[in-house]
This record gives C-alpha cells, structure tokens and sequence, in this order.
C-alpha cells in the first residue's frame, strides 16, 4: 500500500504517527542518559571515596583551582542551558530563524566554557600540577608542618595524595568537556535543516533530544563545580 500524499518527509516509514515518532526518540535519548548518568556515576564514587579517605590533602589541592574561573564557567553553562531551551521552543513554533539564534548562542556559550577551562588548564601546567613525572604540590610550610603534626604525613605522602586529586580532577572535568565538544559538533548540523523551516510542531525531536543531551552536560558540570572547588574551601 503506497503512503498518501500527506505522508510528511520528516516522519520515518515505520512509525504510524509524529507522536509515536517523538516518543519513540525521547524513550532513547532517555536510555541514553541513563547509561550516561552511571558513567559519570562511577567516578563520581572514585572522588567520594578518595576524598572521605584523604580530607585535608583534598581540601589543600582544592584550594589550587580557580574559585572565580569555576564560578563563570558556571554560569555561561546555565545561560547555554536557557538558550539551548529557547531553541526547542522556537522549534515547536516552526520558527526557523529562532532555532538558529538561539542554536548559534548555545555554541557561542560552549566555545566560552572549553576557552576558560584551556586557561585553567594552562595554569596546571604551569604550576606542574599536571599528573605525572614532573607533578610538584608545594603547599605552605604552616600547612604542611600542620599535616605532619595531626596526621604524620610527611612531604612525599602529601604529593602523593594531591596527584590522586588531580588525577581526578582532570579524568572528571576532562570526560566533561570531551562530551561537550561532542555536543557543539552535533550542534552544528540542527542548522541547514533548521534554516529551511523543517523543524515545526510536529517535528521538532531531533532538537528536543539534543536538548536532553545538552541538558546533562550542565547539569554534570552542576555536581562537578561544588564536588571540585567548593568542599572544603573554608
């Protein structure tokens, strides 16, 4: 039996309807996440576990990042994830145009987050707290005369500790950014077709979906910002 000439382009042979088609997508961006979440989950536990062990040394290490680049990455984060909302909406409405704006600052907010996480970066480096042969934690004396005297650690076990932190800290915010490079890529083929007017009410899922994606990103970035910089800054 041949499709009738309503049949939209946009809606897949083996679907009965644009409902069913956007359910069916949700469903596995859904799964999607989930399988994302207990990615994420496992070294979230790693961190946990690392840090309920070796307290101050974290809390020391920690003290290393930088408070106020953490905090704008934040924010740039939460304003993509308000852009990234408005252009599924503009989506629904069938507003091509809309979708793009809103698309372009959704990337415009990513290239900022990755270009303020390559200068903290670069400040590692610098500081040679990369992991590593040449990693080097030199808190201050007090601190360290402090440790030694409450726990007994000496120098060495300080250093080592830290390097696990870090280890962390890059392993964490690393995996973070790779996901959001990925993102930005996907990002750039909603164009074309949302410059044509293909997205509308009906069908809009691809970029509802991809908004699901995004979504998760900000929202590891949300846990990983007072995990990271926050715990222990007292």
């Amino acid at each position: 039996m041949q499709a009738s000439s309503h049949h939209s382009s946009a809606l897949a042979h083996h679907f009965d309807s644009f409902e069913q088609q956007r359910e069916s997508a949700s469903l596995g961006m859904w799964l999607f996440v989930a399988q994302e979440i207990m990615f994420f989950g496992g070294i979230f536990t790693a961190y946990l576990v690392y840090r309920v062990k070796n307290p101050e040394v974290f809390a020391l290490a920690s003290s290393e990042l930088d408070l106020t680049l953490g905090g704008i990455n934040t924010v740039v984060l939460i304003l993509s994830s308000l852009t990234m909302a408005l252009a599924v909406r503009e989506a629904q409405l069938g507003r091509g145009k809309g979708v793009v704006s809103f698309l372009i600052a959704t990337l415009v907010f990513g290239g900022i987050f990755l270009g303020i996480k390559s200068v903290e970066y670069s400040a590692k480096f610098e500081h040679h707290l990369v992991p590593g042969e040449h990693f080097h934690f030199a808190p201050s004396q007090e601190e360290m005369d402090h440790l030694w005297e409450t726990k007994g650690f000496t120098p060495e076990h300080i250093d080592r500790r830290a390097e696990m932190f870090f280890s962390i800290y890059f392993a964490m915010t690393g995996l973070h950014a790779f996901h959001m490079i990925i993102g930005m890529v996907i990002l750039l083929f909603f164009f074309r077709p949302a410059w044509r007017g293909r997205y509308n009410a009906d069908y809009h899922n691809p970029i509802e979906c991809f908004g699901l994606y995004w979504h998760f990103v900000d929202i590891v970035w949300i846990f990983l910002f007072p995990m990271l910089y926050l715990i222990g800054r007292a």
